[in-house]
């Protein structure tokens, strides 16, 4: 009998590492409890799964309308913050994240209400493929919510400081988040 070689491991995604990595957030969620729901691709595989198991959840505290409108449409009930005390879990992606748990959130826009609905939390589980890793962190830049008139004053503050920083733009405009502000992109 002639030995065969191991099988080569087969090449994932970045699309199916994240939906594995939604589906694993699954065994943090407490049946009977509302979850916290953060926002953006890596998330909106979790919520995917999280309409598995909808029937043992009474809903969950959303961080944007974006998901928000995903939990919605797959009949998952959206509590509003002020309408829960403490949630169990908030579960989130990061846009970067180093060796030691550092990271950097916000890429999708939803920087204020993720802050709000992790801050009322018992925990923070965030979920990220191994793309997201890095040394050292600052390849994605630091992202700011700040009130429109206050954009240019930020932008000068920081060049003081040797810092770069500019106002995220979509389709030519700036980027107005669900709490009608701007974002500041910072680097180095």
């Amino acid at each position: 009998m002639t030995p065969t070689a191991p099988a080569t491991p087969v090449a994932m995604s970045q699309d199916e590492l994240k939906t594995l990595v939604g589906q694993a957030a699954l065994r943090y969620v407490i049946a009977g409890e509302i979850v916290g729901v953060g926002t953006g691709s890596t998330v909106n595989k979790f919520i995917d799964a999280l309409a598995s198991i909808k029937d043992q959840i009474p809903g969950a505290v959303s961080s944007s309308l974006a998901s928000t409108q995903r939990l919605q449409s797959l009949g998952i009930k959206v509590f509003d913050a002020n309408e829960v005390d403490q949630l169990s879990v908030y579960i989130d992606g990061a846009d970067e994240i180093d060796g030691h748990g550092h990271m950097i959130k916000g890429g999708g826009a939803a920087l204020t209400r993720e802050k709000i609905v992790a801050a009322q939390s018992r925990q923070f589980v965030c979920i990220a493929d191994d793309s997201k890793l890095v040394k050292t962190l600052g390849r994605f830049p630091l992202p700011l919510e700040v009130i429109p008139m206050a954009s240019q004053r930020i932008i000068r503050q920081f060049a003081a400081l040797g810092g770069q920083a500019r106002v995220r733009l979509s389709n030519g405009v700036p980027l107005v988040t669900d709490n009608g502000q701007h974002l500041v992109d910072v680097t180095g």
